[in-house]
C-alpha cells in the first residue's frame, strides 16, 4: 500500500530520500525555498513546490496531518530546520522525521517535535526510506547491491504455520534467518510455528520483501 510524504529540503539526504520513496511507489511532495532544487525534483516526486516552510500559512496550506510521515531534510541551516519541525509537530503531523549534523542539533529536534532524527546522506537516506515506505518493514540491512536482511512483521497468512507449510523459500525465495519476540532474538527452526506477535529476520532481495507485504 502507498503511503504519502512530505519532504522539506531537496539538498542531497532529501533528493536521496525522494527518489528512494518514489521508486518504491510512494506519493512525495517535496517542499524548498530554492526555484531549481523543486524544478530538479519534478522529475522524481509526485509533486514539488516552492516555499519557505518556516511560514506557518504555508504548512497549513499543505494539511500537514494528511501526510503519513512528514521529513525535515533542511541540511544547511539548522534555525531552519528547527522552526519547520516545530511547526510540523504544532500542526498536526502524524510523524515527524528529522536529520541532523551534531549531536546537539539531535537533541533540541527531538525537543522541540522531532519524533525520530538522523544522522544522514544517501546511505541513510535510502535505509530509512525502505522502513517508512514500505508497510511491516521495521528495519533494513543491506549486504550489497541486490540482498540485504530485513525485520518484517509475520505476514497474516504465515500465522499459525511453520517454515514448511508456509512455502517461504519456494514461494517467496527468501531465508528466514530468525525469530524475535520481546527484543530476544531466536533461531528460526523447521517446526517453529509463527505468531503475530513476533517480527522476523529474513535475507533477499527488495522484489522478494514487497511480494510478501502484497
Amino acid at each position: 500500500m502507498a503511503r504519502s510524504f512530505l519532504i522539506v529540503g531537496m539538498g542531497r539526504f532529501g533528493k536521496h530520500m525522494a527518489k528512494s520513496l518514489t521508486a518504491m511507489d510512494n506519493e512525495v511532495l517535496a517542499i524548498d525555498i530554492s526555484e531549481d532544487r523543486v524544478n530538479s525534483a519534478l522529475k522524481y516526486v509526485t509533486d514539488a513546490r516552492i516555499g519557505d516552510a518556516t511560514d506557518e500559512q504555508f504548512l497549513k496550506e499543505l494539511g500537514i496531518n494528511n501526510f503519513d510521515v512528514c521529513i525535515c531534510a533542511i541540511g544547511d541551516n539548522f534555525q531552519a530546520s528547527l522552526e519547520t519541525t516545530c511547526l510540523m509537530h504544532e500542526l498536526g503531523a502524524n510523524y515527524v522525521f528529522a536529520r541532523a549534523n551534531r549531536d546537539i542539533h539531535k537533541k533540541f529536534l527531538l525537543r522541540n517535535g522531532a519524533d525520530e532524527v538522523i544522522y544522514a546522506e544517501k546511505e541513510t537516506a535510502e535505509r530509512f526510506a525502505v522502513r517508512f515506505g514500505s508497510e511491516g518493514v521495521f528495519d533494513y540491512f543491506n549486504l550489497n547491491d541486490k540482498y540485504a536482511i530485513y525485520e518484517i512483521g509475520v505476514p497474516e497468512s504465515w500465522v499459525g504455520k511453520n517454515l514448511i507449510e508456509s512455502n517461504v523459500r519456494q514461494k517467496y525465495h527468501i531465508n528466514v534467518l530468525a525469530v524475535k519476540q520481546d527484543n530476544d532474538f531466536k533461531m528460526a527452526t523447521i517446526d517453529h510455528r509463527f505468531t503475530s506477535d513476533e517480527r522476523l529476520l529474513v535475507m533477499g532481495t527488495a522484489e522478494n520483501i514487497r511480494k510478501i507485504r502484497k
